[in-house]
């Protein structure tokens, strides 16, 4: 003899409640696929999570730490050239008096006592129209 009934099978046969949460718990795990279940991944997905976004020092702020780290070698670079160019021209304003000459005159508009001094800008001032 055999009842047909609408009602959940929990309710037909009372059961203890810890039974009962322990089959729904082993039921929703038994969905879950067994490599996102495997300890070894779980382990790893962690300290991924930990290394990309947790840390003090996480990928992001690596990623941005080196991107200023070569800035500032390029920075160095240009500098260190913009120096050894002014220790030339150091050098041939202590030794040389002709370089002394050509120096005051290009940049402190110095002239001798019988020149004329004409200054003629390089780019032309945009007039009004």
């Amino acid at each position: 003899m055999q009842v047909l009934t609408s009602m959940p099978a929990h309710l037909l046969y009372p059961i203890c409640p810890d039974i009962l949460l322990k089959s729904i718990i082993m039921r929703t795990l038994n969905q879950i696929p067994a490599w996102l279940r495997n300890k070894y991944f779980i382990a790893l997905a962690a300290f991924a999570v930990i290394i990309l976004f947790l840390d003090k020092n996480d990928f992001f702020t690596a990623r941005e730490r080196n991107k200023e780290l070569r800035e500032l070698e390029q920075s160095k670079i240009h500098y260190t050239n913009e120096i050894n160019e002014l220790t030339k021209i150091k050098e041939g304003l202590t030794q040389d008096p002709k370089t002394i000459e050509k120096y005051a005159r290009e940049n402190y508009l110095m002239k001798r006592d019988n020149e004329d001094l004409y200054v003629i800008p390089e780019k032309p001032v945009n007039p009004k129209n």
